[in-house]
Parts: structure tokens; C-alpha cells; sequence
């Protein structure tokens, strides 16, 4: 599954780095975080892929989530401690997960 566009963000890769792996990756515009961390060799569990089921639920380390998915509350989207990575990107160039 495709992120969706929503901004000029989208069109700029992700810097993703998964802190517990020690990997950083590139991630594509069209290609979602869920998507290159699997390809990193990664293993994230995943039902939907398309933010409904809550399976990829990830924690944020540092950076800001662009939240995409239909599971987070609004407050949660507002602390932003975790992301739903099938959907969801950055608000920022960089985002550090607890993977």
C-alpha cells in the first residue's frame, strides 16, 4: 500500500531511523514506512495495511507523526507516542521508531 498524498511532505523521502534494529532507511514518497521496514528485513505485524486494524502500531522515539490511520484518538494523535506505519508518515523530515 501506497502512502497517501496529502502535502509537499509527500513528495520528499523519510528519513527513518529503527533505533532497536540500527538501521536508517530512505523511505520513498510512494512507498509506506510498513513497506521499507519489511523490506529492511524487518518483521511488523500487519492485518490491514491500511490503518483500521492497529496491528502496526509502532512507538514514536523522536520526531513528529503525520497521522493517517482510523485507530489513534485524537489525543493520542496529539501526544504522538506511537504511529500506525502502514499509513502514517512525518510531519517532519525524520522520524526515530522503536523497532
Amino acid at each position: 500500500m501506497t502512502a497517501a498524498a496529502g502535502s509537499a511532505r509527500d513528495l520528499a523521502p523519510l528519513h527513518v531511523v529503527c533505533a532497536a534494529a540500527g538501521i536508517s532507511l530512505a523511505v520513498p514518497p510512494a512507498c509506506s514506512v510498513l513497506e521499507a521496514v519489511r523490506a529492511a528485513g524487518l518483521e511488523v505485524p500487519t492485518a490491514c495495511a491500511d490503518g483500521r486494524c492497529g496491528l502496526c502500531e509502532t512507538r514514536v522515539l523522536e520526531g513528529t507523526p503525520d497521522h493517517r490511520d482510523e485507530v489513534l484518538t485524537a489525543e493520542e494523535r496529539t501526544v504522538g507516542e506511537t504511529m500506525m506505519i502502514c499509513v502514517s508518515r512525518a510531519a517532519g523530515p525524520r522520524l526515530v521508531l522503536d523497532l
